[in-house]
């Protein structure tokens, strides 16, 4: 089943709205709590997914919601929101302008719809199953790069990864002609956008993965775990993307040595 222009529409609308909130937080004195994960989290990441779930519960009150900072609720229902508030929280903290928004709608389990929001930048990545991919309203599209050696690669959460994937980090130091470190969600973006060739992404959660994946599908890349299967609800965390199958391939032959 295809997104409805309706849920489009509110889609973007609250991108539009978690921006401003966000913005409206970002670079002020912030309380920083630490979960058990040592993960921090703020007000802002509390307000800015407070906002959207009051958002839903008047315009949908019977689809299901996966937060990040407030729980889960009707994940077996057909229409299931998925919201990251602050993707990239420390970058946020440290005034940093690549923090993000995430917002995914799933329909009968499978991600449809998916906003990258960046506040700080003022950019809204939009991608829509069946219709393509946008960033603030204008037609985006994966490179068209099929070389690994002229590839440009984003590797993300490098610490992480060297920490419990040393021999697949190595490896990757040795893929394409430019690599790159990063964190948070704004690489899928530049993938979706044409501007780098392939990414690879560990520890994950579902809603840092599943509002992403529309846009990298819709602009015409490719996107799944480590195992070349579907990203879920169920999935681990662990993500190869790429702009073309033999960019996809090759990461996918790399990361299983």
């Amino acid at each position: 089943m295809q997104p409805t222009e309706d849920l489009v529409h509110h889609a973007a609308e609250m991108a539009r709205l978690a921006a401003g909130a966000a913005r409206g937080y970002f670079r002020g004195r912030l309380g920083v709590e630490f979960k058990p994960d040592e993960s921090p989290v703020t007000q802002a990441d509390r307000g800015v997914e407070a906002q959207v779930r009051a958002y839903l519960a008047q315009h949908f009150p019977d689809h299901g919601i996966f937060g990040e900072e407030q729980g889960k609720s009707g994940l077996d229902r057909k229409h299931l929101w998925v919201i990251d508030p602050i993707d990239g929280t420390r970058s946020f903290l440290s005034g940093h302008p690549l923090f993000g928004f995430l917002l995914g709608h799933l329909i009968d389990g499978v991600p449809r719809i998916g906003v990258i929001g960046m506040p700080a930048l003022n950019e809204t990545y939009l991608g829509i199953s069946g219709h393509g991919a946008s960033r603030d309203g204008q037609a985006i599209r994966v490179s068209a790069q099929v070389d690994p050696d002229r590839a440009i690669l984003y590797i993300n959460e490098p610490e992480r990864l060297y920490r419990n994937q040393p021999q697949v980090f190595d490896r990757l130091l040795k893929f394409g002609q430019t690599r790159r470190f990063a964190y948070d969600c704004y690489q899928y973006a530049l993938l979706a956008a044409g501007h780098i060739d392939a990414l690879v992404d560990y520890g994950l959660e579902p809603y840092d993965f599943l509002p992403v994946l529309p846009v990298v599908q819709a602009a015409g890349g490719m996107m799944t775990d480590w195992d070349g299967a579907p990203l879920t609800l169920n999935s681990g965390g662990r993500v190869v993307a790429a702009a073309t199958p033999a960019l996809h391939g090759a990461l996918l032959d790399l990361v299983n040595g």
